[in-house]
């Protein structure tokens, strides 16, 4: 599944659109590579998510294609999350 649809569809960003720009910033890491929105993403990959002054280590669990928004996130796991200063 592509990036910007996975976090789309695990609700960690709301938007595919915002996803998208939040990967072609430099804002999303994939197994600590920097990722573009196209990039694959699969069960046991680890993002670091950047967004403003926080960030969030997720590790990926499953990649449905549609998820109701209670489940959705089952779809990960938080590893790690803060705040930069």
């Amino acid at each position: 599944m592509r990036l910007d649809k996975f976090l789309k569809v695990s609700r960690l960003i709301k938007r595919r659109t915002l996803a998208k720009e939040v990967c072609d910033g430099g804002g999303i890491e994939i197994n600590r590579r920097a990722a573009k929105a196209s990039t694959n993403v699969k069960p046991g990959d680890v993002l670091t998510i950047k967004i403003g002054t926080r960030w969030q280590t997720i590790e990926v669990l499953s990649t449905p294609e549609h998820i109701s928004a209670q489940d959705a996130k089952d779809t990960y796991r938080v590893l790690a999350e803060g705040k930069n200063e």
